[in-house]
């Protein structure tokens, strides 16, 4: 039987969905004597993940703050609700306590959704009016708040944006050259992974210098050009779709490619929409493989196919790093964040071989030397700050 946890006041659950993944994380306040001195900052209680959602080989893990791992069973999790109800029922089993807020990341809020912010009946019913923004990823979104609802009753539900970091970005990068009437529209350059950059902003502080430029490279791929601390430019636009080739998503393409696909095989927006966000990138280049760590296994191999793949990914995000220090006119650090930046030396190696006039460089084993940096993303922890700050009304 599990041993009953302390009971920890004033908690906070946030999670952090995938496509077929539930990330999570239980926080509460620092007490005011904690070692860093930042009484706002949150300590983590428990973390973990459910993972395989839809398989039938679906893993639940919940880890302590110091990674052991307390609970590890499998699960056939249909639904990212399902999963978490396993997760709240594996709570209870453990004794915590209810949170106060469940915090939920959310990628996409359209145009009049782009701060963090409490769950609102009014917010509510502007997020499904947003659902043509995002159709892949709100209405699961939705579908996970009204669990959480009711699962955790009183608990204040807060959604936290993944794009609300970029709106600092000037017109001249949040305008796409189309007419006004779709600026208008809310057809504009969002961007996202926004609370992983935060996360790194905040990490940084007073290390972090004027220009920098942050790669979340992962199944889902970004770059951001950060100056003084603020996005002013990122690889994404509209959708998660755009930007440097994914795990299964075709990043950028001409539009020409778009056109010529609904011609020639009668393509309509639902089709193309499968195509560009499920069967291209690493995928489309490898037979259907988007895994970093097969594609590596592969390339040991002599598959250049897999070779192929992994030398357009690189070769994109290398390519968005030297813009966007053309566009801040130099660069003083790279940051690699994400499930690929962080652990594929491989993939750190090929972007950085490129960037050596402006001072970039890596190790022999991928590590970081100089102006290049590796970080771990802790969008969980972002998520609980401002779930704290928004319930002490800040």
């Amino acid at each position: 039987m599990p041993q009953s946890s302390t009971v920890h006041a004033q908690t906070i659950l946030v999670l952090n969905s995938g496509s077929s993944s539930l990330k999570f994380g239980l926080f509460e306040a620092a007490k005011d004597d904690n070692k860093d001195g930042n009484k706002n900052d949150e300590v983590l209680l428990l973390e973990g993940s459910a993972e395989g959602i839809g398989r039938a080989d679906g893993c639940l893990q919940m880890r302590s703050a110091d990674g052991t791992v307390n609970v590890q069973r499998s699960h056939l999790m249909e639904s990212q609700t399902d999963a978490l109800s396993k997760l709240a029922e594996v709570l209870a089993e453990y004794g915590h306590t209810r949170p106060v807020a469940v915090g939920h990341r959310v990628v996409h809020g359209g145009p009049n959704l782009r701060t963090h912010q409490r769950l609102t009946p009014q917010v509510l019913q502007q997020l499904k009016a947003a659902i043509h923004f995002a159709p892949l990823h709100i209405p699961p979104a939705l579908d996970l708040i009204e669990q959480a609802s009711k699962i955790f009753g009183d608990a204040e539900p807060i959604v936290c944006f993944d794009n609300a970091f970029h709106r600092s970005m000037p017109p001249v990068a949040a305008h796409l050259p189309l007419p006004q009437r779709y600026f208008d529209a809310g057809v504009i350059r969002y961007g996202f992974h926004g609370l992983s950059y935060e996360s790194l902003v905040y990490r940084l502080g007073a290390d972090l210098p004027k220009r920098a430029v942050f790669a979340h490279l992962g199944n889902g791929s970004s770059v951001c050009a950060v100056r003084d601390g603020k996005s002013i430019d990122t690889s994404m636009g509209l959708t998660p779709t755009g930007g440097v080739p994914m795990g299964t998503r075709s990043g950028d393409l001409d539009p020409g490619v778009l056109l010529y696909l609904m011609r020639s095989e009668s393509l309509d927006a639902d089709g193309l929409e499968k195509l560009l966000n499920r069967e291209c990138g690493l995928a489309g280049l490898a037979d259907g493989e988007s895994d970093m760590q097969a594609l590596a296994k592969r390339i040991a191999h002599g598959d250049a196919d897999a070779e192929l793949a992994v030398e357009v990914f690189s070769t994109a995000v290398r390519k968005y790093v030297g813009a966007y220090a053309a566009l801040m006119g130099g660069l003083d650090l790279l940051v690699f964040t994400g499930g690929i930046g962080e652990h594929s030396e491989d993939v750190r190696r090929r972007i950085c071989g490129g960037l050596g006039f402006l001072g970039i460089s890596v190790d022999e084993h991928g590590g970081s030397t100089g102006k290049c940096r590796v970080m771990k993303a802790e969008e969980e922890l972002q998520m609980a700050r401002h779930c704290r700050q928004l319930l002490a009304g800040a």
